[in-house]
């Protein structure tokens, strides 16, 4: 049972979140939440302790206080957040490094719970229909933050060879939405006009916020149960999503999906990256057999439930999209003939859009 622990990335949405919840907990002695800026929300009765997980002293913090448990969950989906994608990729995988350095030395420690995602499966058409935690992605992903997941996760393996000593929990959480979340696929649902990729619909698990918290807390405070898929019952498939958040779609052929992605990217509104492309032509399916049976967690949420929840807290769509929509038809009719001509007049339409 974890009595002093160290929590990472407090000052992020789920990081705060997840030390509210673990506030409660009555066996819990004391909790240090650790960031580079003071977090905007609360953070319950965790001391919050401004540091950069890229320095040494955390190490000292760890050796001062005492600290048995560390979770990390300052593993950081989307680049916009972050200023870019370099600072993405520093925080999660050159920040993950330090931070095990500096649990190697602590001789305190005894826990490790990793914030992980079934990013790390990847998306493509020879996937099986369901992950199994020892089934390894059939097409790496090669950029972005499934790539950072994949080298976090093989960086907390190298630290339980040099530290067999220590428990290690790693969640591999599917895409995380609700009310109050902000990822890449929440932005990407939000937008006022939905490109698809034409010709797929793929099948998406999704994890309600409230759901992903309390199974970190179930790692924090239970029993250590090794690499964990955590995800809500049941599937829905693309199209499925886009009736329910009642928003017009726009399809486009997966050729010039790329295009599109980049316009979307450039204006700020969504992270449009290669894998998340991939991820909507494709999707992604998990078996949570571990979950139920090793973590001994049930979600509150369905999928179907946990998006449904998101979709609530969503704007009205903008007046007049609807007709942007219409206006794009012909477009799309030129690029699915792979006519450059065509793909070039959509990637007009949403510059236009999306300035």
């Amino acid at each position: 049972m974890a009595k002093v622990a160290l929590v990472t990335g407090v000052s992020r949405y789920l990081g705060g979140l997840y030390a509210r919840r673990l506030s409660a907990e009555p066996g819990i002695e004391r909790i240090l939440g650790v960031d580079v800026v003071p977090p905007r929300h609360s953070i319950g009765r965790a001391e919050f302790v401004r540091a950069d997980i890229r320095n040494p002293m955390i190490g000292r913090i760890m050796n001062q206080a005492q600290v048995d448990t560390v979770v990390h969950m300052n593993v950081i989906a989307t680049p916009k957040d972050t200023g870019g994608r370099v600072a993405q990729k520093e925080i999660n995988v050159i920040g993950t490094m330090q931070l095990l350095a500096a649990c190697q030395k602590a001789s305190t420690v005894e826990r490790l719970v990793v914030k992980s995602s079934a990013a790390v499966y990847g998306s493509s058409p020879r996937d099986p229909a369901m992950f199994a935690e020892d089934m390894n992605a059939k097409s790496t992903p090669r950029t972005g933050f499934g790539k950072d997941s994949i080298e976090v996760e093989g960086y907390v393996r190298g630290f339980s060879r040099r530290r067999p000593d220590v428990e290690i929990t790693m969640l591999r959480l599917a895409n995380v939405v609700g009310p109050q979340i902000r990822t890449a696929v929440t932005d990407y649902f939000g937008l006022a006009l939905i490109p698809v990729p034409l010709g797929y619909d793929a099948r998406m698990q999704f994890l309600h916020e409230d759901d992903a918290v309390a199974a970190l807390v179930t790692a924090t405070t239970g029993p250590s149960v090794g690499i964990v898929n955590v995800a809500g019952e049941g599937f829905l498939t693309l199209l499925q999503c886009l009736a329910i958040v009642r928003r017009p779609v726009l399809p486009v052929p997966l050729m010039t999906a790329g295009v599109i992605g980049n316009i979307v990217k450039r204006s700020g509104l969504a992270d449009f990256s290669p894998d998340q492309v991939a991820f909507l032509a494709f999707g992604r399916g998990l078996d949570t057999t571990r979950m139920h049976k090793v973590l001994s967690f049930e979600p509150r949420y369905t999928t179907r439930a946990a998006f449904e929840s998101f979709a609530r807290g969503l704007r009205p769509v903008v007046p007049g999209v609807e007709e942007v929509g219409d206006a794009v038809s012909g477009a799309v009719s030129g690029a699915v003939s792979g006519a450059e001509s065509g793909a070039a007049a959509v990637a007009r339409v949403f510059e236009r859009l999306y300035p």
